[in-house]
C-alpha cells in the first residue's frame, strides 16, 4: 500500500511534524557528494526567505544530521541547508514530553524534481524559533506545517496557533478590507451551516487539508463517506474562498497533487501516471508499536477500492477548474506557476488528449466514472465530462506557462476546445425544431454529406419526450454515440455546459428557459433533478442492472441533489437570471436544515429524504453556502464562469475545406453565433 507519512512524539494528541517516510517514488536527492561550496552555506544558523514562510522539505540524511531545502515562489529554485541537530533545533540534550523528534530512516532519498540553484533570500529567522515554516513538497512530498516551535525548559514544545476558524460560526469572515465577502449578516440557518462545515474539515499534520464527505455523528457505518473526495470538497473549497479563508484550499490542491504520482495498481495493472485519486483518507497509525509514538499516513483510493473499480475521470477535471478558481479568487498566481503544478497540469492533460481509436473529440469514458459513479446507462462520451473536460482545457490553457516545452501542448488544447465545442453544439442540442428534425431522418445514410451521421433511428425519441418538451427553450442531450441518442436531461452537464460557454449564448438561455418551464419536474419541492427522467420497469432493469440504491426516482435515478444549488446559482448569474436561482435557493433553505442536510431526497417531486441517504452531508451544507454568497456579491461569480472565446470561432483544424471534399460547416455555426450577438 502506498503511503505518505510524517511523525511526531505526543501523550496527549497528534504533533505531526516531520515528513519520516515516503513509499513509491522519491523525491530526495543524494546529498552524500555535495560540493565545497554548497556545504559552507549549511552551518549558519540564519538564513532568510522571501516571506515569512520558509518552503521547502525536511530529509535525513545521516543519523546526527538533517537536510533542510528552501523553495521560494519559483519552486524550480531552492535552497540546502545543512547542520547538525543539536545546533538547529536545541543546545539542551534532553527532550521533554511533546519534544519534537526525528528517528532512523532509509537513505534512499534521490531524483529530486527540480533544480538546487541558489535563490534570492529575505526576511531573518529567529533564532529560538521558526515560525510557520512550510515544508511544502514538489512532486511526491506533502506541503507540512510547522505552526511554532520554542525553546522551554529542556528541548522543545509546540506552541498550538490558535484557529481562527471558530466551530460556533464565529469564524466567518466579516473583515471589509479581507478577500472575503465583507461585512454581512448571517441568517441562523447560515451560521449552523459554517459550524457543520467547520466540523467536517479534515487535518494532516495539525493542518486543515479537505473536508469529509459527511458528518453525521451517530451514523455507525461511514463506509468512504468519512473521506475527503475530491469532487465533494470543491463546492466546501469555494465557500472558504469566498470567505476569505484559503489555506485549506491550497493545502488541499497540494496534497491530492503529490498523491497524482503515487503507483495505483488494479490486477497487475497500473493506470495512466496523471490519474487522481477520487478520494483520500487520513490515518493516525501507531508507530513500530510505540504507544506514544504516531504517524499521520495518507491513504488515497484511485478507484481500487470503489464499487465497481472505476477511474475518476473527473477528479483531475475538478482539479484543475478549482486551482483556476484559486488564482482568480485569492490573486495567488503563484501556485499555478510552481513547477509541480505545471507539471500534474500537463500529466492530467496528457492522459486527457492521448491519441486512440475514437472519431470523436468528446472524451470516452466508462460508466460511473463521474458524480453518477454506479451503473446507470452512461459509458461512451455522456455530457457532464464533456463539460468538465472543456472548462479543465480552458483552464490549463490560462495556466499553463508558454515554452518551448508546452507550446504543443497548448496547440492541441485549442485544437481540442474548437472540435469539442462545435460538436456538443452542433450534435447535442435538441430542442423542438431539432427533434422534428430527427423524427425526420432517414437512415443508412452513406455519404460525406449525410444529414443523419449518426445513423440515430427516429424509434429512439421516447415517448415522454415528445409530450414534455415545451415550446420554448431546449438542452444538451446527455449522451450521443452511433446510433445511440441519450435524451435524458442530466442536470450537472447542462449547468456547467453554461458556466464554461461550452453551449451558444442561445443555447444556454433555452436550458435556463426549459429548467424554468419544466419548474415542477427538475426542480419541485427541493432542487434539483440529477437527471430526469428516472428509468424504471424493464428499462432499471437492464440499464442498471437492478440496483437497489438506484431506485426510480432515488439516488443517481432521478434523486434531488441540493449541492446542485451552487452550479445552478453560478449558472443563473452569468446568464442574468439571478432571481430563478434565487427562488431555488429560499426553496431548499425552509427544509434542508430542519431534515439535518441530507445528501439527496426521493420520489419524482423530492419531498422524502433520500432511503440510504447520509444526513449532514458536506457538499449539501457547503452548496448552499456558496450559493448564498454568490447571491449576496454576484459579481465574484465572474471569477468561476468563463465568457464565450470568440477565437474558437476561428480555428479550424478539420482541413476539409483544403482537400475539397467538403466544406465545413464550422464557419456557419460561427456566423449564426456572431449574428444572435448584434
Amino acid at each position: 500500500m502506498n503511503t505518505s507519512s510524517c511523525i511526531g512524539i505526543s501523550t496527549m494528541k497528534p504533533y505531526c511534524r516531520i515528513l519520516i517516510s515516503y513509499k513509491s517514488s522519491s523525491i530526495f536527492s543524494n546529498f552524500n557528494n555535495l560540493s565545497k561550496s554548497q556545504t559552507k552555506q549549511f552551518n549558519s544558523r540564519r538564513f532568510r526567505s522571501r516571506d515569512s514562510q520558509i518552503t521547502g522539505y525536511i530529509g535525513v540524511i545521516e543519523s546526527n544530521r538533517r537536510c533542510f531545502i528552501v523553495s521560494g515562489s519559483n519552486w524550480g529554485r531552492s535552497k540546502v541547508f545543512l547542520d547538525h541537530v543539536d545546533k538547529i533545533w536545541s543546545s539542551s540534550s534532553g527532550r521533554g514530553r511533546g519534544s519534537l523528534v526525528i528517528s532512523h530512516v532509509a537513505s534512499d532519498l534521490r531524483n529530486l524534481s527540480t533544480s538546487t540553484s541558489v535563490d534570492s533570500t529575505a526576511n531573518v529567522v529567529n533564532e529560538k524559533g521558526f515560525e510557520r515554516i512550510y515544508i511544502q513538497g514538489g512532486l511526491n512530498v506533502k506541503p507540512l506545517v510547522l505552526d511554532k516551535v520554542v525553546e522551554a525548559g529542556h528541548g522543545l514544545v509546540q506552541e498550538e496557533e490558535s484557529s481562527r476558524v471558530g466551530l460556533d460560526g464565529s469564524g466567518v469572515n466579516t473583515d471589509e478590507d479581507s478577500k472575503g465577502l465583507g461585512e454581512r449578516k448571517v441568517s441562523e440557518i447560515e451560521e449552523e451551516a459554517w459550524r457543520l462545515l467547520r466540523n467536517a474539515v479534515v487535518s494532516y499534520c495539525g493542518n486543515p487539508v479537505g473536508t469529509v464527505a459527511a458528518n453525521d455523528p451517530v451514523d455507525k457505518q461511514p463506509l468512504n463517506y468519512d473521506q475527503v473526495f475530491i469532487r465533494d470538497f470543491v463546492p466546501s473549497a469555494l465557500a472558504f474562498l469566498l470567505n476569505g479563508e484559503e489555506e485549506i484550499v491550497k493545502n488541499f490542491l497540494l496534497h491530492t497533487l503529490q498523491l497524482q504520482s503515487w503507483e495505483k495498481t488494479v490486477d497487475c495493472y497500473s493506470p495512466g501516471q496523471g490519474l487522481m485519486p477520487a478520494s483520500f483518507k487520513v490515518r493516525t497509525v501507531p508507530l513500530d508499536g510505540n504507544e506514544e509514538a504516531f504517524e499521520d499516513v495518507l491513504d488515497p483510493d484511485f478507484g481500487e477500492s470503489a464499487i465497481g473499480r472505476v477511474a475518476p475521470v473527473d477528479s483531475g477535471l475538478w482539479w484543475i477548474i478549482l486551482m483556476r478558481a484559486y488564482g482568480k479568487i485569492t490573486g495567488d498566481y503563484a501556485l499555478q506557476e510552481r513547477v509541480d503544478v505545471q507539471t500534474g497540469i500537463r500529466l492530467i492533460l496528457n492522459l486527457c488528449l492521448a491519441d486512440g481509436f475514437d472519431m470523436f473529440p468528446t472524451l470516452l469514458v466508462t460508466d460511473g466514472s463521474c458524480m453518477i459513479d454506479r451503473r446507470m446507462g452512461i459509458h461512451g462520451h455522456p455530457l457532464e465530462i464533456q463539460a468538465l473536460f472543456y472548462s479543465a482545457l480552458r483552464c490549463s490553457r490560462e495556466m499553463l506557462i508558454i515554452n518551448d516545452g508546452t507550446k504543443n501542448l497548448v496547440a492541441a488544447i485549442n485544437n481540442r476546445l474548437s472540435a469539442l465545442s462545435f460538436h456538443i453544439r452542433e450534435y447535442y442540442w435538441v430542442d423542438m425544431k431539432k427533434i422534428n428534425e430527427i423524427y425526420r431522418y432517414k437512415t443508412e445514410e452513406y455519404s460525406m454529406d449525410a444529414t443523419n451521421k449518426f445513423n440515430i433511428y427516429p424509434d429512439q425519441i421516447p415517448s415522454w419526450l415528445v409530450d414534455w418538451f415545451p415550446e420554448e427553450g431546449g438542452y444538451l442531450i446527455g449522451n450521443l454515440q452511433p446510433a445511440h441518442m441519450d435524451f435524458r436531461f442530466f442536470t450537472l452537464g447542462n449547468l456547467w455546459a453554461i458556466v464554461s460557454s461550452l453551449g451558444t449564448p442561445q443555447q444556454n438561455d433555452g436550458i435556463l428557459n426549459l429548467i424554468e418551464a419544466k419548474w415542477d419536474d427538475l426542480v419541485a419541492q427541493m432542487p434539483l433533478k440529477i437527471c430526469y427522467p428516472a428509468l424504471e420497469y424493464e428499462e432499471w432493469r437492464i440499464i442498471t442492472g437492478s440496483d437497489p440504491k438506484n431506485t426510480p426516482w432515488s439516488y443517481h435515478n432521478g434523486g434531488s441533489w441540493p449541492t446542485l444549488l451552487w452550479q445552478f446559482t453560478l449558472a443563473c448569474i452569468k446568464m442574468g437570471r439571478p432571481e430563478l436561482a434565487q427562488k431555488a435557493v429560499s426553496l431548499a433553505e425552509k427544509r434542508l436544515s430542519a431534515d439535518q442536510w441530507p445528501e439527496y431526497y426521493d420520489t419524482r417531486s423530492g419531498r422524502f429524504i433520500g432511503k440510504q441517504s447520509r444526513l449532514f452531508q458536506t457538499w449539501t451544507i457547503a452548496g448552499f453556502l456558496a450559493s448564498k454568497m454568490l447571491l449576496e456579491n454576484p459579481e465574484k461569480a465572474s471569477f468561476l464562469f468563463w465568457e464565450e472565446d470568440y477565437e474558437l470561432l476561428e480555428t479550424c483544424v478539420c482541413a476539409l475545406n483544403k482537400s475539397g471534399r467538403k466544406k465545413c460547416s464550422r464557419f456557419a455555426a460561427r456566423s449564426q453565433i456572431l449574428s444572435s450577438e448584434k
